[in-house]
């Protein structure tokens, strides 16, 4: 038995690592809201001290937060160790806004604080313990490198460090002994020993699908058939908008929250998915956006990403990317939601019939086989050849009450890295009756980042009128606008 433990990093966890660069970070985030309840002090203040015996007590269950990155020589792929030197009070830290705080203030904060990298030296998370808000509030601002986990993972992560009923009991913290390392050159004999087995595996690969196909020829040409379609929707660029410029290093970070209910009886009345009508919200906020922006939008091919869970019902609980994509042209030429809808539903619909997320996961496990310098090479260059505009992810959350320590959770604002040539990303996350939008936008490129958040209460009240709801959409705050970062 090895007297040392490690984790290789998958192709597509690796290319989150790669893809980071000094102007764009790669983790994803969140912006929790609690009300205080019994974490409150005397004095008003939030009693961190208890959140991090918490925290202390429950790591066991979330051993990739006691990991750092080493890498494997001449090779240069990243693997996961026990950091020996792990210190919990790096990563959780306390800090206050000035007495009364507001949610345009919890924004700022928000954007400052997502806009710096993680050290690679360290394991890749933060969680920062915001208080001072008014009406005896305070926030989680939680930061996690892509790379350790995707949306999905995120949510379990919550469920491991909060609970469905207002227990304020902290669990015995179990003893914790790091696992020793492997040395450089161990890493690189077992990368060779490893790329000396890879025709067996891929062998095995291929025995393995026929064996689960009930048709393998239909299996197959399934499977071809989405390749096909991923890679040539790929090969076509979008429209260039003023979304799409080179970023700078400075965010934005806006929030919107909707009832939940609502959507689902738009739903009933209207026909599709829930995600349909967000992507068809999204349609016209992006329409009346770019004419806000003297942008013609009748010709322009804009197109979005939705990243499609692929994680299997015994992979919950896996940290790790579990994910592929859609690439769904908006209908953005067309004024009338009700149009805009149909157009969305019928290109969604083909996309599940031709299993075109298949065809992104089928080229995600071909990059294993593939050398780091090669996958490196293909990631400096892919930020310049998206084929894509704009990111919208929609996570489902738990649709029940979550508490930290009797604290009852009230809202959740995610938050979406952005890449070389997208300056706004939208990320959804629905939690106990509600569904959370969070804005993240480049500080310069999007300045007029709560016209967007208005343009999209604007959308979704068109979407209301077609089936005569009361309007119910609360955006938490007035301009979102914040200052320069000093």
């Amino acid at each position: 038995m090895a007297r040392y433990a490690y984790d290789r990093l998958t192709a597509l966890d690796n290319s989150f690592l790669l893809l980071e660069k000094p102007n764009s970070y790669m983790h994803v985030a969140a912006t929790q809201v609690f009300k205080t309840g019994p974490l409150c002090m005397e004095g008003g203040g939030v009693d961190a001290d208890r959140i991090r015996k918490l925290v202390s007590a429950l790591l066991h269950r979330i051993p990739r937060y006691r990991q750092k990155l080493a890498w494997i020589p001449f090779e240069n792929h990243p693997v996961w160790v026990d950091d020996e030197n792990f210190n919990l009070d790096y990563h959780l830290r306390h800090t206050a806004l000035p007495r009364p705080g507001n949610d345009e203030q919890l924004k700022r904060l928000s954007a400052r604080i997502m806009q710096q990298h993680l050290d690679r030296d360290r394991p890749l998370w933060e969680m920062w313990v915001v208080e001072g808000l008014e009406d005896d509030r305070f926030a989680i601002i939680s930061k996690t490198h892509h790379c350790m986990i995707d949306g999905i993972s995120g949510v379990d992560i919550m469920r491991v460090l909060m609970s469905p009923e207002p227990d304020e009991i902290i669990p015995d913290e179990p003893p914790w002994v790091p696992r020793p390392a492997p040395s450089p050159f161990e890493l690189w004999r077992h990368e060779w020993v490893r790329r000396a087995w890879l025709p067996l595996e891929v062998m095995r690969g291929a025995v393995s699908l026929v064996r689960q196909a009930e048709d393998v020829r239909f299996d197959l040409m399934t499977r071809l058939r989405a390749i096909q379609e991923t890679l040539g929707g790929s090969l076509r660029l979008p429209s260039e908008t003023p979304l799409n410029r080179e970023i700078g290093p400075h965010r934005r970070f806006d929030w919107l929250t909707m009832e939940l209910g609502e959507l689902k009886q738009m739903r009933k009345a209207l026909g599709g998915s829930l995600n349909d009508l967000v992507l068809t919200v999204v349609t016209g906020a992006v329409r009346s956006f770019l004419r806000g922006r003297h942008v013609n939008p009748d010709r322009l091919d804009f197109r979005v990403m939705a990243p499609v869970s692929v994680r299997a019902d015994d992979q919950r609980g896996e940290l790790g990317n579990r994910v592929s994509a859609w690439i769904v042209p908006l209908p953005i030429d067309e004024p009338d939601p009700r149009a805009q809808l149909a157009r969305i539903v019928e290109k969604t619909t083909r996309l599940k019939v031709s299993n075109s997320a298949v065809g992104a996961e089928v080229l995600t496990q071909a990059a294993e086989y593939t050398p780091s310098t090669l996958l490196a090479l293909g990631a400096r260059n892919i930020a310049r050849l998206l084929p894509f505009n704009l990111v919208v992810t929609n996570v489902p959350g738990p649709q029940a009450p979550m508490y930290m320590l009797g604290a009852e959770m009230t809202e959740v604002f995610p938050h979406v890295p952005l890449t070389d040539r997208l300056g706004l990303g939208v990320a959804l996350m629905s939690s106990n009756g509600k569904l959370c939008w969070g804005f993240s936008a480049d500080y310069d490129l999007v300045p007029d980042l709560r016209e967007f958040v208005t343009a999209i209460e604007s959308s979704f009240r068109a979407l209301q009128q077609l089936v005569h709801l009361r309007p119910a959409v609360g955006a938490n705050g007035h301009d979102a606008s914040a200052s320069r970062p000093g």
